[in-house]
């Protein structure tokens, strides 16, 4: 694959959304937060492609992802998650979230635990009842 990542847009769960693949090696979902993109989540994203292919989609109302008449829930990104690693066929990939992308990765696991092998969460909550509205 070289430096130059894959891109393209799958229809999940009435969402068409945008993701990148960048690397090659077992897969890993890396799963921005808020208010970021593929194109903004920093150095992470090529240090880890060094290693592995990662698989950063833009979750629901970011970047090439438009928003979809639907709440933006934790609950929704994760089953989109799931949808996604299905339609591309990964077997059990590696998720790393931050922030809100990782309180994402947190309910796909809790949701679809059969899609996750392993989990690592950066700066995560795991209640909202104490979030500002």
């Amino acid at each position: 694959m070289g430096n130059d990542p894959v891109n393209g847009y799958a229809e999940v769960n009435g969402l068409r959304i945008y993701y990148e693949i960048h690397g090659e090696g077992r897969p890993l979902v890396l799963l921005h937060g808020a208010y970021q993109t593929a194109d903004t989540i920093g150095p992470i994203l090529p240090s880890l492609a060094e290693t592995r292919r990662v698989i950063v989609p833009e979750l629901q109302a970011h970047g090439r992802t438009a928003d979809i008449d639907r709440p933006i829930t934790y609950e929704g990104m994760a089953d989109d998650v799931a949808a996604l690693v299905g339609y591309l066929g990964l077997y059990r990939p590696d998720v790393f979230g931050f922030s809100m992308g990782a309180a994402a990765a947190l309910q796909l696991t809790v949701r679809h635990p059969e899609v996750v092998r392993r989990l690592v969460l950066v700066s995560v909550t795991f209640r909202s009842d104490g979030a500002q509205p």
